[in-house]
């Protein structure tokens, strides 16, 4: 048989059997609404009226409604939530991965990308990772002096090696010389003798000074574009 909660109009099938002649208490599960359902009336008996109630039956025990759908859906609703909370947690942790890996590879190929992206450097020596922003390294850099007609000459050596992973363009290069006190007495620019690096390649450079500053005492060799 069919129930229907007159509170919320929730529809419930029960058996038959487990209604006494007299009816039984029953609650909605879906509102807690609870009311005397009467016993089904059965087909042979349909059509004959029944006789007047001389009073009003004795309600009887409170009892426990038969399981709603709704109550038998419940479980699934849970599964539901869990299933929703699964993929959120599975979304976040593929969002980690993914910024892991982007932080992986800016610190991996970061001499690549400050290569493309100058401006980047800043960023990497602020988190203590400094980088050359050309792409070309100085190697094995060393200096003499030398006599030549009666003039002495400063000579400068050493290598350009090309640590990106791309062809560079050879920029112009710059010796700058020094005294005790740190402070820059001359410089000069020279451009090396080959124009383009591959990646990996290196290439030996030789500058040459007559006449340097006597109170000269210390070298740097950088870029001539570069800052500093």
């Amino acid at each position: 048989m069919i129930l229907t909660c007159p509170e919320c109009s929730t529809r419930y099938q029960a058996k038959e059997a487990a209604f006494q002649p007299s009816g039984r208490r029953v609650r909605c599960a879906k509102c807690g609404h609870s009311w005397h359902q009467a016993a089904p009336v059965a087909e042979a008996e349909a059509d004959v009226e029944a006789p007047p109630a001389e009073a009003a039956p004795a309600p009887a025990p409170r009892t426990r409604a038969e399981p709603a759908p709704e109550a038998a859906e419940a479980p699934q609703a849970k599964r539901g939530f869990a299933m929703d909370r699964l993929a959120l947690a599975g979304g976040w942790l593929g969002l980690v991965v993914v910024v892991l890996l982007i932080g992986w590879a800016a610190v991996s190929y970061r001499q690549e990308v400050a290569t493309l992206w100058p401006q980047s450097a800043t960023l990497y020596a602020a988190l203590g990772l400094p980088v050359n922003v050309h792409g070309i390294a100085f190697s094995d850099v060393s200096y003499h002096r030398e006599s030549e007609d009666k003039q002495t000459v400063l000579a400068v050596t050493g290598k350009l090696v090309n640590v990106s992973g791309r062809e560079i363009a050879v920029p112009p290069v710059r010796v700058t010389l020094t005294g005790e006190d740190g402070r820059e007495l001359y410089h000069w620019d020279f451009t090396p003798d080959v124009a383009v690096l591959r990646a990996g390649q290196s290439v030996d450079f030789q500058t040459r000074l007559s006449s340097p500053p006597g109170a000269a005492r210390h070298l740097t060799v950088r870029f001539a574009d570069s800052k500093g």
